[in-house]
């Protein structure tokens, strides 16, 4: 069995007025992010840990946002297309491993639905998908409420 491990991190600023989706799942908050896109921070790392993996390049690679086609798409279709690229190149996805970091809201009753979500959208089984949420405990722009970021590890097999 070949074993490719990929890693993805991604970050979007946060504005007042804006939907916060995270992992599929739009979240109660009076700021969201600011994206070509839906601006869902969670599932735009996950696609980079998996196009790393399969070496594939990155998101931007193939989901430019100068692209009018995906101007405010649902990052679900996007997570859907990088899953059938690593698999058109003969990987399945072992799991997946994420940190959100956040100062607000508290995301933790939301992760089993996210998890949900990315386990549909991905073709894989919700106990291969492991999110957790941290603070910056009042650092940086993450601190100040300014943005939000998340970091992704992603093993796959062949």
């Amino acid at each position: 069995m070949k074993l490719r491990i990929g890693q993805g991190f991604d970050v979007h600023r946060l504005e007042s007025g804006l939907p916060l989706i995270i992992g599929g799942v739009t979240i109660p908050h009076s700021k969201g992010s600011v994206a070509h896109s839906d601006g869902d921070v969670l599932i735009h790392a996950i696609c980079d840990a998996l196009l790393g993996a399969a070496n594939l390049g990155d998101i931007g690679t193939h989901f430019p946002d100068t692209s009018i086609e995906f101007k405010g798409i649902d990052s679900r279709i996007l997570l859907a297309k990088t899953a059938k690229l690593i698999r058109k190149k003969g990987f399945e996805i072992n799991n997946i491993d994420c940190t959100l970091c956040l100062e607000k809201p508290k995301i933790k009753p939301f992760i089993p639905k996210m998890k949900e979500e990315i386990s549909k959208t991905a073709g894989i089984s919700v106990n291969d998908i492991s999110i957790k949420a941290t603070t910056n405990e009042k650092l940086g722009y993450v601190g100040r409420e300014e943005g939000v970021s998340a970091m992704t590890v992603a093993l796959l097999y062949k």
